[in-house]
């Protein structure tokens, strides 16, 4: 019977240490990365390109409703907000007023007013802007009412038809700063040239517009990805 004499501590030491590197390294010498730390680093870097996505995002509906302007077009088109037995609300009346400013200013001769109505309405948002607009010196000939859809896309959709119908190529876009760059890429995804005018006279302002940036941010880069289509089916 052979003795296998009991190791000394120069050589428990060799072997602690060539047990250590096999671990680090592995048998064929190359680092060994844990998967852990592998799904750690993937997972970090999907959470840094999302943050930048949506930061990007944020930045580009900020920059995109400070646009007040517009060149010449072949019509303005104002997007509709709620309005009360044929009287605009505040944010619709703001949209509005900008309309009438680009108006005098020879921007288009043509208006398109957009929007729908809600259950138990009497007038759509269209019929109440085009009253709006009319009171204020708008010829009732230049005005074009839209009044189909519950929701930007709708009603981007609705009055697309009417426009290519009218030889619209070019057209002014008229809405709240924070909403414009959706309403932007929903009407260029229609095939327009687009000129954003935002209103500069929004009463959704402060903390409220933030909120509203935020949630546009997210709605936009959401769009992006699915298609603004489906974005509206999914949100109503």
């Amino acid at each position: 019977m052979s003795e296998h004499p009991w190791p000394n501590d120069a050589e428990l030491a060799d072997r602690s240490a060539a047990d250590a590197l096999t671990r680090t390294y592995g048998p064929s010498g190359r680092v060994r990365v844990g998967r852990s730390r592998i799904g750690w680093y993937a997972f970090a870097a999907i959470v840094g390109v999302g943050a930048a996505y949506l930061l990007g995002t944020f930045a580009q509906v900020v920059h995109t409703g400070g646009s007040h302007g517009a060149d010449s077009a072949d019509a303005i088109i104002v997007m509709g907000a709620a309005q009360y037995d044929g009287r605009p609300s505040p944010q619709l009346a703001a949209r509005l007023d900008h309309v009438v400013t680009l108006w005098n200013e020879g921007v288009a001769p043509l208006v398109v007013v957009t929007g729908g109505k809600q259950p138990g309405d009497r007038f759509t948002e269209a019929e109440a802007s085009a009253s709006y607009l009319v009171d204020r010196g708008v010829g009732p000939e230049a005005i074009v009412e839209v009044g189909e859809g519950s929701t930007t896309h709708e009603s981007v959709v609705a009055a697309a038809e009417v426009m290519r119908d009218r030889g619209v190529d070019r057209v002014a876009l008229v809405t709240d700063p924070f909403h414009a760059l959706r309403s932007r890429l929903i009407v260029e995804g229609e095939g327009f040239d687009v000129d954003v005018a935002a209103t500069p006279t929004s009463v959704v302002d402060g903390w409220t517009e933030i909120r509203r940036e935020l949630g546009e941010t997210a709605g936009v880069a959401v769009g992006r990805i699915i298609g603004f289509d489906r974005l509206s089916d999914l949100t109503g």
